[in-house]
């Protein structure tokens, strides 16, 4: 949630900085994406930097290692929450686990009580995300097609620079309004509520969101402008 906002803002604050730039020559305009692109790696290889020096699990170590001193003391470090090293802890003590093999996928998932949870809750997510990133993708069409971006400058290349600030700005509304709290109200509930509660009735409510917007997406943003940004809120929340 704070990465999809820290997008919006950050494509924010990029555009601002060629304003000048932009009024002048619109096609200033490719050195924003391209800089906004470019941002999204730095996230990526601070997160490729933390893996690379964690140490592994304990679960790493004994299915792939086959090392199960160093595992047992890994284990015991983190349950006593020192820093003490074992003095076995070099690689010793391997053991031939048996590797799992497409055999083992299929003879499990092939029995239709393991098959229909794999099946299940893979599908959903497929199909969640044809339609969650799908507008996703573009909300900028979207927040056009609200009037939100809309602009009636009589330059041009003011006209393209506010109306790109406008998206990103509506960006970071939908965001704050929907999809961040909607993340952290499931942080709050996950737990007590339980997983499979909470996703049946994420899936429920996105359904009807989905058919409501997709059926009525003209009549909304044509008569209603509020409401259509409540609906698209509420599939931000959910």
């Amino acid at each position: 949630g704070f990465g999809i906002l820290g997008s919006a803002i950050v494509a924010l604050i990029v555009l601002a900085a060629f304003r000048s730039a932009i009024i002048d020559d619109v096609s200033a305009v490719d050195y924003c994406w391209r800089i906004v692109l470019g941002c999204g790696a730095i996230p990526g290889i601070a997160a490729l930097y933390f893996r690379l020096t964690i140490p592994e699990t304990p679960r790493y170590t004994m299915d792939v290692e086959y090392d199960v001193n160093k595992a047992t003391s890994d284990i015991t470090n983190y349950l006593q929450k020192t820093d003490t090293k074992d003095e076995n802890e070099e690689p010793g003590n391997h053991v031939d686990v048996p590797k799992a093999s497409w055999s083992d996928f299929i003879s499990y998932f092939g029995k239709w009580k393991n098959g229909k949870v794999l099946l299940g809750t893979s599908m959903s997510w497929f199909a969640l995300d044809i339609a969650f990133y799908g507008i996703g993708l573009n909300n900028g069409i979207i927040l056009s097609a609200i009037g939100y971006a809309d602009t009636h400058e009589a330059d041009l290349n003011l006209r393209a620079y506010n109306s790109l600030k406008n998206m990103a700005v509506g960006n970071i509304i939908i965001t704050i309004m929907g999809t961040v709290p909607g993340y952290w109200v499931t942080v709050a509930l996950v737990d007590k509520w339980g997983r499979k509660p909470i996703q049946i009735m994420g899936f429920a409510v996105l359904t009807v969101l989905f058919i409501v917007m997709g059926a009525a997406f003209n009549p909304l943003k044509e008569h209603s402008i509020p409401a259509f940004i409540t609906l698209f809120t509420l599939l931000q929340v959910f």
